[in-house]
């Protein structure tokens, strides 16, 4: 059985950071995309990043690039977020689907978290 299980979130005031993790279990990131997603109140969904399970290749949104990097290790996938800003504030949401590369399409990813909230506030 496939389970991802997120964690860290939190409050953190504007240019602070948090890291999130994503634990996985039943089965192995060498075949599988791992990629987080946000939604904030009142707003679509959103891919953030994205790493792949065959080569380590990862790809960000334009809206994080230089300030978030994802990683992995092991059968566990990080976010690290720095200079945070109140518009990162959303429900973070980690994925996986069998994706030969990355990609932050949302129809792609066959099994999600429950979700941490990030609130970025003063």
């Amino acid at each position: 059985q496939v389970l991802l299980v997120e964690s860290g979130g939190g409050l953190v005031q504007p240019g602070g950071s948090l890291r999130l993790s994503c634990a996985a279990s039943g089965f192995t990131l060498d075949y599988y995309a791992i990629a987080w997603f946000r939604q904030a109140p009142g707003k679509e969904r959103e891919g953030v990043s994205c790493i792949s399970g065959y080569d380590g290749s990862t790809y960000y949104a334009d809206s994080v690039k230089g300030r978030f990097t994802i990683s992995r290790d092991s059968n566990t996938v990080y976010l690290q977020m720095n200079s945070l800003k109140p518009e990162d504030t959303a429900v973070y949401y980690c994925a996986t689907g069998r994706i030969p590369g990355v990609s932050l399409d949302d129809y792609e990813f066959d099994y999600w978290g429950q979700g941490t909230q990030v609130t970025v506030s003063s």
